[in-house]
């Protein structure tokens, strides 16, 4: 294989991932544009958007390890009141 051939199929394989990677960040930002709206909309209805973010937070973790932190929370909420 030539230097030069090496090189070609390197450049367009380079410029695949680029274009690819490229057309997924339009994707992420319209997607986070989609959701900027649905948190404008929810604050429009009178809901708490910081809340419904921690909400989603929550939502993702697993119970055992919300559990966790809740009690922990709760203890260092503890500490602090003596």
């Amino acid at each position: 294989m030539d230097t030069n051939e090496g090189a070609r199929i390197s450049a367009g394989l380079i410029k695949q991932i680029v274009s690819r990677v490229e057309n997924l960040e339009e994707q992420k930002a319209q997607i986070m544009q989609d959701i900027s709206d649905v948190f404008r909309e929810a604050k429009s209805e009178g809901l708490d958007v910081p809340v419904l973010k921690q909400l989603i937070r929550l939502r993702k973790k697993k119970k055992e390890q919300v559990a966790e932190e809740e009690e922990l929370l709760d203890i260092y909420r503890r500490a602090l009141e003596q």
